[in-house]
This record gives structure tokens, C-alpha cells and sequence, in this order.
């Protein structure tokens, strides 16, 4: 964008599943900064995925928001052919789309079970999948996954914890089916995050917050710098990793 003496992703192509808020909007905006072209889905928030695209646009980069629910192959697929069509390929590829239900064993429904499959794992398979299409060597496939794969210390998050904890798998495998290609596959493992749905304040939060080494929340611009290491050419070695940023909360 403005200052292309200090971008680390000048000419690279990136798509975000999950782009509109929170952790994904800083992903997006950060790649965009530092010099990609970044196409990203969103579910319900055409305003907020649109407040995106003008901000990265009015300092000169480029973004295109895409509407595509995570659950629906189809539509993960087509949108990812757009962004390629668009701006001529994918070079990197962030799976942050999510959905979050707790609950108790004996009364979680099987709907909800199966929609945390179907946005938090296979998803990402079928992002990863599509996007393999339209990427070269020197790749980047990076999965928003959670500190909950390893530690889920309150009651309710079974279904998510598994969810996530499928990625840890399926990220050490593409990383050996994709070593060849030069390409590399991470998973990063955030703690509690403020965003909309999860705030740093309340009751819930002060929970959180007395679990963690360091006693506060990650903020969004937190996880987005560590993707954005990630995505770019200093992170070539790193591959088949699940990397946590979670204040202690694993500790």
C-alpha cells in the first residue's frame, strides 16, 4: 500500500474464510497493509465486510469481500475461484471462519454438532482443497484453530474443543502432502480474543482472564501480526506447526 519499503507481501494474493470482523477483519486489513490483495467471505455482515474494503481501498490496496457460508462446499469453492479469477491466483490461504456452541452433553443438539464440523473442520479441508487449484510454490495455508485443542477448562465446549483439535491432524498431514510443493501449512491457536463475540469485559471474561499468565485479553491486531510472520518469507521453515498466542492460558 502506501509504504512499500516496509511490505513483506508486495504482488502476493491472499484469501480470508471469515473476513467481515473481529480476528478476521485484523487478518485481512494487516495482509492488505502489507502489500497483498486480500478477497474474503462473509455470512451476515455485508456493512461491516464493506467498512473493510473501503479502509484497505482508501490506502491504496486492494480487497474484495465475497458473501459464502463455510458450511456450504459450493459456495467456499466458487468463491475461492472468484478471488483466483480476480486477482490471478491464491497464494495464501487463512481459514479463520468459526462458529462457538456450548452446551451439555446430554442436551447438545446434533444440528449444532454438525454445523462445528462443518465451518471449523471441514471447511477447511475443502478451502484447502479448492485452493491448491490456484497456488504455486512458496504457498502459505495458515487455520485459525484455538488454545481450546489443548486445554477446555470449563464445561460446555466439548464438541468445539474436538472441532479444533481435528486441526492440529489435519494441518500435520497437509503439511506432509504439501512439502514437496514448497507449500507450508500452520495452525494458529489463539486464547481469549476481544472481539464482539467474546468482550474482555464481564463476568465470563474475569473467568478467562484467571486462567491466563498474562491476566487480560489478546487484542484482534495481536493475532494478525502473527499471521501475517506466517504468511510472509521469513516463516519458510515453518510448516505442520500449531502455534499458540493465548497469554499463558495452555500453560
Amino acid at each position: 500500500m502506501s509504504n512499500t519499503t516496509q511490505q513483506t507481501l508486495p504482488g502476493k494474493v491472499a484469501f480470508v474464510q471469515g473476513g467481515s470482523r473481529g480476528i478476521g477483519a485484523a487478518i485481512v486489513k494487516r495482509l492488505a497493509r502489507d502489500g497483498a490483495a486480500v478477497a474474503f467471505t462473509y455470512v451476515s455482515s455485508p456493512d461491516k465486510a464493506n467498512e473493510v474494503v473501503y479502509a484497505i481501498q482508501q490506502n491504496g490496496g486492494r480487497a474484495l469481500a465475497i458473501k459464502a457460508d463455510s458450511s456450504d462446499a459450493t459456495a467456499v469453492r466458487q468463491a475461492i475461484d472468484q478471488a483466483a479469477a480476480t486477482f490471478g491466483g491464491i497464494d495464501i490461504l487463512v481459514n479463520n471462519a468459526g462458529v462457538l456452541a456450548l452446551g451439555t452433553i446430554e442436551d447438545f443438539k446434533l444440528d449444532d454438532f454438525d454445523r462445528t464440523i462443518a465451518v471449523n473442520v471441514r471447511s477447511v479441508f475443502v478451502a484447502t482443497q479448492e485452493a491448491l487449484r490456484h497456488m504455486g510454490e512458496g504457498g502459505r495455508i495458515i487455520t485459525i484453530g484455538s488454545t481450546n485443542a489443548d486445554r477446555m477448562p470449563f464445561q460446555g465446549g466439548a464438541a468445539y474443543a474436538m472441532s479444533k483439535s481435528a486441526i492440529v491432524g489435519l494441518t500435520k498431514g497437509l503439511a506432509r502432502d504439501l512439502g514437496a510443493r514448497g507449500i507450508t501449512v500452520n495452525n494458529v491457536q489463539p486464547g481469549p480474543v476481544d472481539t464482539d463475540m467474546n468482550p474482555a469485559e464481564g463476568e465470563f471474561a474475569e473467568t478467562l482472564k484467571g486462567l491466563m499468565a498474562i491476566g487480560r485479553y489478546g487484542k484482534t491486531e495481536e493475532i494478525a501480526s502473527f499471521v501475517a510472520y506466517l504468511a510472509g518469507p521469513e516463516a519458510g521453515y515453518i510448516t505442520g506447526a500449531s502455534l499458540t498466542i493465548d497469554g499463558g492460558f495452555a500453560a
